[in-house]
């Protein structure tokens, strides 16, 4: 979802970078990028535990964060290229749609309802409940069965290292859509396939 979808990883870091620096945590871009792809939670444990933050809980930072970011996406929030224009083709197609995302519920459904594009997806999969986030396919396996349709038989599109490698640990095919910074990063060449964007796809 995240960077696939919406063009949400600008504001992402936004909050990230604001809420770690309020806390006491110095944040830029870079720290954001490390923990592309996992969910915010397990984002939050690895640097509570890396600067010893103990006057702040992990869940009350992930609602505070959460929160600013929902109220971005709703102010700022747009579709990346290409997106309604592929998810009108693959419905065209008859193929199910489903969203695996390492994001929460509540953000999930902020995105989905702010581009106004839940119409297409047969399946909104969030990781926020499940014993594992990516890298681990968990997320991908789960839409998967309540799409009902086969792992192999699956297509994930992705934008970070963590979400390609869950998809092809579920046995899925993996298109990557990197962002300009990782247009030539060697780890996103485990995807099949690479483009600049959704319009790929259908062209």
């Amino acid at each position: 979802m995240d960077g696939v979808i919406i063009d949400s990883e600008p504001l992402w870091r936004r909050a990230m970078i604001r809420s770690f620096s309020e806390i006491g945590i110095p944040f830029s871009d870079d720290h954001c990028r490390i923990t592309t792809g996992l969910r915010f939670k397990e984002v939050a444990e690895f640097w509570f535990k890396e600067h010893n933050i103990t006057h702040i809980t992990v869940e009350e930072f992930d609602k505070l964060v959460i929160e600013r970011l929902c109220e971005l996406i709703q102010m700022e929030g747009k579709t990346m290229s290409g997106v309604v224009e592929a998810l009108h083709f693959f419905k065209e197609k008859g193929l199910k749609i489903g969203i695996g995302t390492s994001s929460n519920t509540k953000l999930m459904n902020t995105v989905v309802d702010v581009l106004n594009i839940r119409h297409y997806f047969d399946v909104l999969c969030s990781a926020e409940h499940m014993d594992y986030g990516k890298p681990h396919p968990q997320v991908y396996l789960t839409c998967s069965n309540e799409l009902d349709v086969h792992p192999l038989h699956c297509l994930v599109i992705e934008d970070s290292v963590n979400g390609i490698v869950a998809g092809k640990a579920a046995q899925m095919r993996v298109l990557a859509i990197p962002e300009e910074i990782n247009k030539n990063n060697p780890k996103f060449m485990i995807a099949d396939y690479n483009v600049g964007s959704l319009l790929e796809v259908i062209n």
